[in-house]
C-alpha cells in the first residue's frame, strides 16, 4: 500500500515538475495554459493519493472534483482571452504582445 501511494506521488511530482518548467520556458499562451493544466492535474493526483489512505472520507476526491471544475472554467476563460488576442495582435506569443489598451 505504501509503495503504491509513494509511485502515486511521485507521479504528480514528476508531473508538476514538467509544469513547471513549461510554464517558465514557454512563450507561447497556448503551451502556458497546457502547463497549467499539467499542475493542477499533478495537484488531483496528490488530491486523490492522499485520500485513499482514508477510505471512509472522501474528502480529496471532493476537492479533486472542485479543482477538474475550476480547472475547465479556467481553460474557457484562458482560451477565450488568447483568441481575442490572436485576433489583435495575430500572435499568441506572449513576448510579442507588448500593448495593452483600455
Amino acid at each position: 500500500m505504501v509503495a503504491e501511494i509513494s509511485h502515486t506521488l511521485l507521479l504528480g511530482a514528476v508531473l508538476f515538475c514538467i509544469g513547471i518548467a513549461i510554464c517558465i520556458t514557454k512563450r507561447n499562451a497556448i503551451m502556458f495554459l497546457m502547463g497549467v493544466e499539467l499542475i493542477l492535474n499533478a495537484a488531483n493526483i496528490n488530491l486523490i493519493a492522499f485520500s485513499s489512505l482514508d477510505p471512509d472520507h472522501i474528502r480529496g476526491q471532493f476537492f479533486s472534483l472542485f479543482v477538474i471544475v475550476i480547472a475547465a472554467a479556467e481553460a474557457a476563460v484562458a482560451l477565450a482571452i488568447i483568441i481575442r488576442v490572436y485576433r489583435y495582435f495575430h500572435t499568441v506569443r506572449t513576448d510579442k504582445v507588448d500593448e495593452m489598451k483600455g
